[in-house]
């Protein structure tokens, strides 16, 4: 794996999940439809600023008691994986049980989460102790909440998951904001940052335009050409194209 800076972590946490998005698409290194989580999953608080780290993932279900040992026994499994993470660890869940029985988290795990380091956590199912999670600033993308835990048990640890329609393997880069969690492809994420800022400079020259006073059509068609020519120059030099 490509060893990802603390400084390109930082880097990327300054600009939004969508913008990240559109620099990944012009690197032309994935499909557009690819790479990124569903409409199931959303941030429970959407104010936090963009999380960025590390996948450290696990399977979860909650229907039936485990076949032995205590439900949060696998939570220790967990904190010793955070070693092989290559950076600050979000905690994948993928919730095996259809429909989802239980929440995944509460109060409780988040906190021990992030006094190991964690940076964040998503689930393809749901959580509980919104509130108390709040006051953590931890953030959380979910499915929904539910107020119970059931059984709930961690079956594997470090395995891939599929969470929001998206396969997640230990050690993705993971940048997730109000808008969505996608992955970032590590060997292009130093060069993101830089490339954020070209992109909303290009997409500056039609926003002021617009904000300018009295547009016109032709105008915006000028702005417009000349927005996607800047745009379209920067895809071609991190294409590897020009």
């Amino acid at each position: 794996m490509t060893d990802v800076s603390p400084d390109t972590l930082a880097a990327l946490a300054e600009f939004d999940t969508p913008t990240v998005c559109n620099v990944i698409e012009l690197f032309d290194v994935r499909p557009r439809n690819q790479g990124y989580m569903d409409h199931t999953i959303g941030a429970v608080y959407p104010k936090l600023p963009p999380m960025v780290g590390f996948a450290l993932t696990s399977t979860f279900r909650s229907m039936s008691p485990p076949r032995g040992g205590d439900v949060y026994a696998s939570i220790d499994r967990q904190l010793d994986a955070m070693a092989e993470v290559p950076g600050p660890p979000v905690i994948v869940f993928q919730d095996v049980d259809e429909p989802t029985t239980s929440a995944t988290f509460g109060e409780v795990m988040c906190t021990t989460y992030q006094a190991y380091g964690s940076v964040g956590l998503i689930t393809s199912g749901t959580g509980r102790d919104i509130d108390q999670v709040e006051a953590l600033d931890y953030p959380v993308f979910t499915g929904g909440t539910t107020c119970s835990h059931g059984y709930c048990h961690i079956l594997s640890v470090n395995v891939p998951v599929t969470v929001g329609g998206l396969p997640v393997y230990p050690g993705d880069l993971l940048h997730g904001d109000r808008n969505g969690v996608t992955t970032v492809p590590p060997e292009i994420a130093s060069e993101v940052p830089g490339a954020c800022r070209e992109l909303m400079a290009a997409e500056d020259i039609v926003l002021n335009y617009v904000k300018g006073g009295s547009p016109t059509p032709d105008g915006f068609r000028e702005a417009r050409k000349e927005s996607q020519a800047v745009i379209a120059a920067l895809a071609k030099r991190l294409s590897g194209n020009g």
